[in-house]
């Protein structure tokens, strides 16, 4: 057989020599979704995408103001906070973006040093560094402004040993739907608004120390209706990934703009999650109700073999199998990947999720855009956004 490629880890070594790295980032802490109903959110996630009951803050812990529900699948943190009273700013962030991601937390050895390093570079505070403490022993937290109202939370967790954060309790629960095979967070992908997309790339690399190491244009981002540019930045040990989108112009609304109208802003298009076993995933995945994107045509994988090329000899799996699932192929210098994309998972069409199993291959799935995109534009038709 030829070159064996194994499932892509990312470990502290820098692979991205462009990246200053003057925070260290070590990786995704949490994400926390500001959403109209935690509890019911949180079932979803634990019944629809296999994640765990973790930890919990609310009326019972003497938080007056919110309820968050945290879970948790493998290295993944899913934080869902809702608003208890109406003159909640989580009940306004709601109430104008719909559920959807407020903060990206990044675990960091000193949060007060990301915090003076990015504000101090220009970054708008959210929250000056905090030390929070209880039994089990302390959290330092601070946060930046992002693109939109979203937020970067710099996490030190490295005096602590509770079960999350001082001020939530074990979550016990006699409802734990078995883990679907997600390990951890690939990538998040940011949608901004015309012409913003060089600014917020220049802001990583100056304010996070963040490196540009792939770039699309509209000329290889689009259909025959619609297109997009996008540039992805990154740490330099490549374990924190966000890439950058921006609508271009097409004959038709492209699904950025669709996202940035009913977002009402900038903020998180889609969560990129890993597994290692991408058939078992999916069809765990769609046995509990989630939906995809509908399968790219026969075509499309009758053309991968030749797309492939000396790929074709490493790949493990095989295509009439992807194909069944509607999983998408594509490669690099380094190897190979598959992902899937889901239907939107809130009602407004804003954001969605993105299962990928890196075998070598370190790209993006740049030769699946165009059918990807036919297949988003196929879901505007029928909701008349297109």
């Amino acid at each position: 057989m030829a070159n064996e490629v194994k499932s892509v880890e990312y470990g502290l070594e820098k692979i991205f020599e462009g990246a200053q790295d003057f925070l260290p980032l070590l990786g995704t802490d949490y994400v926390e979704f500001y959403v109209g109903n935690a509890k019911q959110a949180a079932h979803f996630y634990k019944t629809a995408f296999g994640f765990q009951s973790l930890a919990y803050a609310g009326l019972e812990t003497g938080v007056k103001d919110r309820a968050s529900y945290v879970l948790q699948q493998d290295k993944i943190r899913l934080v869902l906070t809702t608003a208890l009273n109406s003159d909640s700013p989580i009940g306004e962030h709601v109430k104008k973006h719909g559920d959807g991601v407020k903060v990206t937390a990044l675990w960091v050895e000193d949060a007060r040093a990301a915090y003076e390093e990015t504000t101090k570079r220009g970054a708008k505070s959210y929250m000056e560094p905090t030390v929070e403490t209880d039994e089990h022993g302390e959290v330092v937290r601070a946060g930046i402004y992002t693109y939109g109202e979203t937020v970067h939370m710099f996490v030190e967790r490295k005096n602590y040993n509770g079960v999350f954060l001082p001020g939530y309790q074990e979550w016990k629960s006699d409802y734990n739907p078995p883990a679907t095979g997600l390990k951890f967070i690939d990538h998040m992908v940011g949608n901004v608004g015309w012409g913003e997309m060089n600014t917020w790339v220049k802001w990583y690399e100056d304010v996070m120390g963040f490196v540009n190491f792939l770039s699309f244009d509209d000329k290889q981002i689009h259909t025959e209706y619609s297109a997009l540019m996008s540039k992805v930045m990154s740490n330099g040990n490549g374990r924190i990934k966000f890439p950058i989108n921006e609508p271009a112009k097409g004959k038709k609304r492209s699904q950025i703009e669709e996202y940035l109208d009913f977002y009402e802003g900038p903020g998180v298009q889609h969560i990129a999650v890993a597994t290692d076993d991408i058939l078992k995933t999916v069809a765990d995945l769609r046995s509990r109700g989630i939906e995809f994107l509908s399968t790219p045509p026969q075509s499309y994988y009758d053309a991968i073999p030749e797309r492939l090329g000396k790929h074709m000899e490493m790949m493990k799996e095989d295509i009439g199998e992807l194909a069944k699932l509607g999983i998408m192929i594509d490669a690099d210098e380094e190897g190979y990947l598959l992902q899937i994309f889901t239907k939107p998972v809130e009602d407004r069409p804003t954001l969605f999720f993105e299962i990928i199993q890196r075998m070598g291959a370190r790209g993006f799935g740049a030769g699946n855009f165009k059918a990807l995109f036919e297949s988003i534009e196929r879901e505007q038709e029928a909701r008349g956004t297109l």
